[in-house]
């Protein structure tokens, strides 16, 4: 079992910092892009965005996801208990962002470009890309710190 608690900080680091680089990718090019699809491609394009993003993210975040809540138990990796904490209250906050604000923004999209929702979508996608970058620090500390 002593393989365990690494492992768990480690598969945190490596889902975390992948997600860090894909969220600045999406932040800087994918987002700002969709706007040069054109209308008439729009929809297919989109719905085939969203399918294939799914495919790319959906492990990652769910091992993240995992990997956070399980350094709050005790024993779980020489984690300071305080960056547990943090690292899990940015992993909800990333998770409450995905599905109360981006996705429906995406669902408003599957019916055709809208300049506003669009706009929307990349600014608020700010918040994920600061909770993922600031999660990729606290990853890395607690690293440092073990």
């Amino acid at each position: 079992m002593s393989w365990f608690a690494p492992s768990v900080v480690w598969m945190q680091v490596a889902s975390t910092l992948f997600m860090v680089g894909v969220i600045w990718y999406v932040q800087l090019v994918h987002y700002p892009l969709m706007a040069q699809v054109g209308r008439e491609q729009f929809v297919g394009y989109h719905e085939q965005h969203t399918r294939r993003t799914g495919w790319v993210v959906i492990g990652p975040m769910v091992v993240e996801a995992v990997a956070a809540t399980l350094l709050l138990w005790p024993g779980v990796g020489s984690v300071p208990r305080e960056l547990a904490a943090v690292g899990f209250v940015l992993v909800v906050l990333v998770w409450l962002s995905t599905f109360g604000v981006q996705v429906p923004l995406h669902r408003r999209l599957t019916r055709g470009f809208d300049v506003e929702v669009h706009l929307r979508l990349v600014r608020s996608n700010w918040v994920r890309t600061a909770l993922w970058t600031v999660r990729g620090v606290v990853a890395i500390a607690m690293v440092a710190a073990g």
